[in-house]
């Protein structure tokens, strides 16, 4: 069974704010073709759900999969899901393909109504 290799990362940007918003998020991760992967992103204040997932592969600008902390992009394929709301989030990838293999991270954002 083929290897697929994830890495985790963080990367926060506040628009607006002179505070800072601390997450944590998963580490690298291992998973085999099929596998069920869920990767973590964990604030330490109540956000809603102003998180956005993205995927990066190598040499390509990022991808947006996930606004909203569940809301996928047209393009998502249907594998990706995330849930959360205040400070717990997730990006779950239901069976793992090959062409998955990426650097995904989360992305607090803020909305302009």
């Amino acid at each position: 069974m083929a290897l697929v290799q994830l890495l985790g990362m963080l990367m926060l940007w506040l628009q607006g704010m002179s505070c800072n918003i601390q997450v944590i998020q998963s580490p690298f991760l291992s998973a085999s073709v099929g596998e069920r992967v869920t990767i973590s992103c964990k604030t330490h204040q109540h956000i809603n759900s102003s998180i956005a997932w993205y995927q990066q592969k190598v040499g390509k600008a990022p991808i947006l999969l996930i606004r909203d902390a569940s809301f996928s992009l047209t393009d998502t394929p249907s594998r990706f899901t995330g849930n959360g709301f205040g400070t717990d989030f997730t990006l779950s990838i239901s069976s793992m393909q090959s062409q998955d293999g990426a650097t995904y991270f989360c992305q607090q954002h803020f909305h302009y109504y």
